[in-house]
C-alpha cells in the first residue's frame, strides 16, 4: 500500500496531478479542493496522501492534501453505488467539514449538486453515513452542531420561508440552517434573511 507520495509537483490540472519521486512520475487523481491547494506549487516539493484502487480495469492512485479528505473519501466509498470517482466528485464540491454538515442535517440537495450524483445516490449517502459520520475526525464541531440543531424549521413558518429563500440564493441547506441558528423565529422574514446573510458573508 502506498501511504503517500512526496516529491516535485511536475504537472497539475483540476482532475489530476503528477508528482516526480526520484525520476518516477506518479499520476494522482485529485479533487478540486486538493487541486486548489497544490496548483501554485508546480515545480516545488509536494506531498499527498494516497489511496490505491486496484481493479480489473487497472490501477489508479488517488491523492489527498489532508487526512480529513482521505478519511472522508474512504467513508464515501463504503456507500452502495458510490465508487471512487463519485466520491471524488462529492469532495470536489464539499470539504470534509461541509460534507459532515450536509449528512448530519440530511441536506441531500447539497450532495446531489456534485457532478454525476443524483438525488437517490445523495439520499443513500445520508442514510448510510449519518450514524458513522459522528465518529469521524472531521465531524462538525460542537458549536456548528448546536447551531444547526437550534433551527427547527418545522415549527417556524418564518424560518422555513427564510431557509428556502437562502437556498434559492445559492447557499446549501446546511449553510442556511447554520446561519439561521440563534435568530428569533418570531421576527419577520424580511428581517431574518438580512441577519442570516450577515453571518454567511463573514
Amino acid at each position: 500500500m502506498i501511504y503517500h507520495v512526496n516529491g516535485t509537483l511536475e504537472y497539475c490540472e483540476p482532475s489530476f496531478c503528477v508528482i516526480d519521486c526520484m525520476g518516477v512520475g506518479y499520476k494522482l487523481t485529485i479533487s478540486d479542493n486538493t487541486y486548489s491547494s497544490v496548483v501554485g506549487k508546480v515545480g516545488q516539493k509536494a506531498k499527498l496522501l494516497t489511496y490505491l484502487k486496484v481493479s480489473e480495469d487497472g490501477v489508479e492512485l488517488f491523492g489527498f492534501n489532508t487526512n480529513d479528505e482521505l478519511e472522508a473519501f474512504k467513508l464515501l466509498i463504503t456507500v452502495s453505488g458510490v465508487g471512487p470517482k463519485a466520491a471524488m466528485a462529492i469532495l470536489s464540491l464539499l470539504t470534509p467539514d461541509r460534507l459532515s454538515m450536509a449528512i448530519s442535517s440530511e441536506d441531500t440537495r447539497a450532495i446531489a449538486k456534485a457532478s454525476g450524483i443524483g438525488p437517490k445516490t445523495a439520499a443513500r449517502v445520508v442514510l448510510e453515513l449519518k450514524d458513522k459520520i459522528i465518529k469521524m475526525p472531521f465531524t462538525t464541531s460542537s458549536d456548528e452542531a448546536i447551531a444547526v440543531a437550534t433551527v427547527n424549521v418545522g415549527k417556524s413558518s418564518n424560518l422555513s420561508e427564510a431557509l428556502d429563500a437562502l437556498c434559492v440564493l445559492g447557499y446549501t441547506r446546511a449553510e442556511a440552517q447554520k446561519a439561521l441558528g440563534g435568530i428569533d423565529p418570531k421576527l419577520d422574514v424580511s428581517k431574518i434573511i438580512p441577519l442570516a446573510l450577515a453571518k454567511l458573508m463573514k
